[in-house]
């Protein structure tokens, strides 16, 4: 059993036992500068993302008074950020009880205290996925057309994949054209890394099949040839296609009847771009499938990014990845005090 992202430390050879040398004059060693953070590319990328969304917050601080004007502005940027009436209260009251306790007089410290109550909230939402308690791990991945989720299927492939793990993709999204050959492209980029060995990505598909006959026969394909992981991609639709909606719930009936505890993880993909009708999406889902967790995409030049903290204060479902742009490296677990530092740098 593995948390998907945090590898197991390989421990470093022992050099060699040697004979002592005679004390001779030696030079100072030299200065080695420290490796950069693996994630500090990834950062950069977060940062820049949000930029839109923090940067109405941001300048709320740059006045020289902590007053009623300050909280009042904060207000207005976090409602326009899509974080929603409760969030923005909840932050607002512990953000004035910060202050108090305080007895802060620079805005510039505000700042500092505000980042430190969004990551406190955010903090119900940072839980890492994890792989190995069962074989195959089946992992169910929904959400409305257009958030991203074939792509994030894709990515959250190779990323297991260059983990070790063995990976079979469901393509279960029957009813969009091209569904199953973007898959299958996905599926390729996954199993040929140029850092790997390439561990082989295989894919289930039937042209025009039953999406749930389609996941039955991915899941029990993953139990016979030992996978780790079985995802299942489902076709994208809206909470109010209630017959859609009712498809979904069968493609999760059928799975549990393939594997008993399966599946084990309900993943929605949501479009960071879609602000509160993202938390509507979320309730939906959520209310109709049980979700064990998000991955949000899009954030990449976004102004609603608040909606997290939207979602941690009224259906705070697990945020496993954020995605910031298309390529493969651009999904990345979710932190929350990265992030809440990424929104108001």
């Amino acid at each position: 059993m593995f948390s998907f992202f945090k590898k197991k430390p390989v421990p470093a050879p022992q050099p060699p036992v040697a004979a002592p040398a005679p004390a001779v004059p030696v030079a100072a060693p030299a200065v080695v500068a420290a490796a950069p953070a693996p994630r500090a590319g990834w950062l950069a990328k977060l940062k820049a993302g949000l930029r839109k969304t923090g940067a109405g917050i941001a300048t709320v601080f740059t006045g020289a008074r902590i007053d009623d004007a300050l909280y009042e502005d904060l207000e207005s940027a976090l409602l326009m950020a899509d974080s929603g009436v409760n969030a923005t209260q909840y932050l607002l009251d512990d953000l004035k009880r910060r202050v108090k306790e305080s007895k802060a007089t620079e805005p510039s410290a505000v700042k500092e205290m505000l980042i430190d109550a969004i990551a406190t909230l955010l903090q119900n939402l940072e839980k890492p996925l994890v792989i190995g308690q069962h074989k195959p791990t089946v992992i169910m991945v929904t959400g409305v057309n257009g958030a991203g989720k074939t792509t994030s299927i894709g990515k959250l492939a190779r990323h297991l994949s260059d983990d070790g793990a063995t990976v079979l993709l469901a393509a279960a999204d029957t009813f969009r054209a091209a569904a199953r050959e973007q898959l299958s492209i996905w599926a390729t980029r996954a199993g040929s890394g140029a850092d790997m060995a390439g561990v082989p990505v295989e894919i289930i598909s039937q042209e025009g099949g039953d999406p749930a006959a389609v996941s039955f026969d991915a899941v029990s394909a993953g139990k016979a040839r030992g996978k780790d992981v079985v995802l299942v991609d489902t076709a994208g639709r809206l909470p109010t296609q209630l017959h859609l909606m009712e498809e979904l719930k069968k493609i999760k009936r059928v799975v549990q009847k393939a594997m008993d505890s399966a599946p084990h993880e309900v993943l929605l993909v949501i479009d960071g771009n879609t602000g509160q009708n993202a938390l509507a999406q979320v309730k939906a889902f959520d209310d109709a499938l049980s979700l064990t967790g998000l991955i949000i995409t899009k954030l990449d030049g976004t102004a609603k990014g608040g909606v997290l903290a939207a979602i941690a204060r009224e259906r705070p479902v697990p945020v496993y990845f954020i995605g910031v742009g298309e390529k493969l490296e651009d999904l990345e677990t979710f932190n929350a005090r990265e992030f809440a530092q990424a929104l108001l740098s």
